[in-house]
């Protein structure tokens, strides 16, 4: 990437039931929900308006056997794939699928951290990458956090191999140390130690929303479950995490109550 650092670039949603999930996200989120047209595979396009945030898939066949749930999964955009999957071997991470094409899209990689918490690295195809959106647009993910096997040594491989940079530190008491961080683009973020009763560390992703107790209802409604929230962050604004109906943890993000 041009200035030394690597953002994300897109999000899956791999689920048990795209149907089903592409009706919940459309309803709570407001994304308009398109057929890639590609001819090999099940791929959905999500919309915030004109501007293109992710995908919905079912779950792989070959991640069904390794026990793979619904879950949201985010792409790291790098400028060589195989370079990078070699590097995150050598940092002590994994490669859970080895690099390979996506003709016409771009070339990708399944990844894990040292800890376990899976990820994406992805190089697309045309160099034309679409114009972002301002990060706080509703309908566009806003905040990427995670909840790791060690939250300091968990920030040094991906600064180490992204170069990610430590923004603002939170002293959460017994919950422990809050680093928030930037990416390319001030793209922001956060990792925190997991709290002991979450099995293992996990990406969380933070869609933006208008205001949070309606879009807390809108979960609901739609027949996902909200877990944690509403309540407010320390950048001042509000925040809910939940579950799809198929099991898939998100967060929402809104500037209001």
């Amino acid at each position: 990437m041009s200035d030394n650092a690597n953002p994300f670039v897109w999000y899956d949603v791999m689920t048990s039931d795209t149907a089903a999930a592409e009706k919940f996200y459309r309803a709570v989120v407001g994304w308009d929900i398109k057929d890639s047209g590609m001819p090999d595979r099940s791929y959905s396009i999500l919309f915030a308006g004109a501007t293109m945030v992710g995908g919905a898939m079912p779950i792989p066949d070959e991640a069904k056997v390794m026990g793979a749930q619904p879950a949201w999964m985010g792409y790291i955009g790098v400028d060589n794939v195989d370079l990078m999957a070699g590097k995150i071997k050598a940092a002590g991470g994994a490669i859970l699928r080895e690099p390979a094409d996506i003709p016409t899209v771009g070339r990708f990689a399944v990844a894990a951290d040292p800890h376990g918490a899976g990820f994406m690295i992805f190089k697309p195809s045309s160099d034309q990458a679409p114009e972002a959106a301002p990060p706080d647009t509703p309908g566009q993910f806003g905040w990427r956090e995670l909840h790791a096997g060690e939250g300091a040594a968990s920030f040094a491989f991906y600064s180490g191999l992204f170069g990610w940079t430590k923004d603002m530190t939170v002293d959460m008491g017994a919950m422990g140390i809050y680093q928030t961080y930037h990416t390319a683009g001030a793209q922001g973020g956060g990792m925190m130690t997991k709290s002991p009763q979450m099995p293992r560390p996990f990406w969380l992703y933070y869609i933006n929303v208008d205001a949070i107790d309606a879009a807390a209802a809108r979960v609901t409604a739609a027949g996902g479950k909200v877990v944690n929230g509403p309540m407010p962050v320390p950048t001042g604004r509000w925040i809910v995490t939940g579950l799809d109906p198929q099991g898939a943890m998100f967060g929402l993000l809104a500037p209001k109550r």
